[in-house]
């Protein structure tokens, strides 16, 4: 096997336990595009146009909400916006590849790739292929979530509300923190994010606390890692 479709087969394999929670993430949209008389066909399309499972959930209670057009997308961009770091992040890696490759790679680029193939790039410096590993993680993640959109779409009618799928959204998410527990300074910048995420739900405007929550979390996390730095 070559260095390419091994670095490609790791990153597909690495991601793989990841998908559990994603599958019924997925149904979800579907079944929620579907109830709000979205056509089959829409409903799939926004799954390829824009490939981002919670900006897609946020993207059409706001619909349903009847939020105006800046509102929408001034908060899926928000949501959005967690993608300018992660590729930052991997502008340490890719930064030599042809911009055919990059426009590939940032379309594959979700929660889940990034945790993995960012582990993967850190441990694999030397390996010239690296960006491999991000492709087989992210184009199987893609794969996941089309899949189980269409299932959202064809099945979504038949699936009770008592099996809770809407906490398979929190657990996607909640999978890819694990490893990060095992850090005192990651569970602090945690549970500031979630604190005062939870006290401006009610209290600051326009629905902003998540963008508060991320910005103070992000001072606190800079500020952790400077204590650090001094130290060493």
């Amino acid at each position: 096997m070559n260095e390419r479709l091994k670095t490609l087969s790791r990153g597909i394999i690495d991601v793989t336990p990841l998908m559990i929670p994603v599958v019924p993430f997925g149904i979800i949209f579907g079944v929620i595009g579907m109830e709000l008389g979205l056509s089959s066909y829409m409903t799939f399309g926004m799954s390829i146009i824009i490939f981002g499972g919670a900006s897609q959930i946020v993207l059409l209670q706001l619909f349903s909400g009847g939020a105006s057009s800046l509102v929408t997308i001034t908060s899926v961009g928000a949501v959005n916006s967690r993608h300018l770091l992660y590729g930052a992040v991997f502008s340490e890696y890719l930064s030599h590849l042809k911009l055919t490759w990059k426009l590939i790679l940032s379309y594959v680029i979700i929660d889940q790739a990034f945790a993995v193939s960012n582990t993967y790039f850190k441990n694999n410096k030397k390996n010239n292929y690296k960006h491999y590993h991000l492709l087989g993680a992210g184009f199987t993640c893609w794969t996941v979530w089309q899949i189980s959109t269409v299932l959202g779409i064809v099945l979504g009618s038949v699936i009770p509300e008592e099996l809770g799928l809407s906490f398979t959204i929190s657990l996607t998410f909640l999978a890819l923190l694990i490893n990060d527990f095992r850090k005192l300074k990651n569970i602090v910048v945690m549970l500031v994010s979630g604190v005062v995420a939870t006290i401006g739900y009610n209290i600051i405007p326009f629905q902003a606390y998540i963008i508060v929550a991320a910005i103070g979390a992000l001072l606190v996390a800079s500020l952790l890692t400077l204590i650090t730095l001094k130290k060493n």
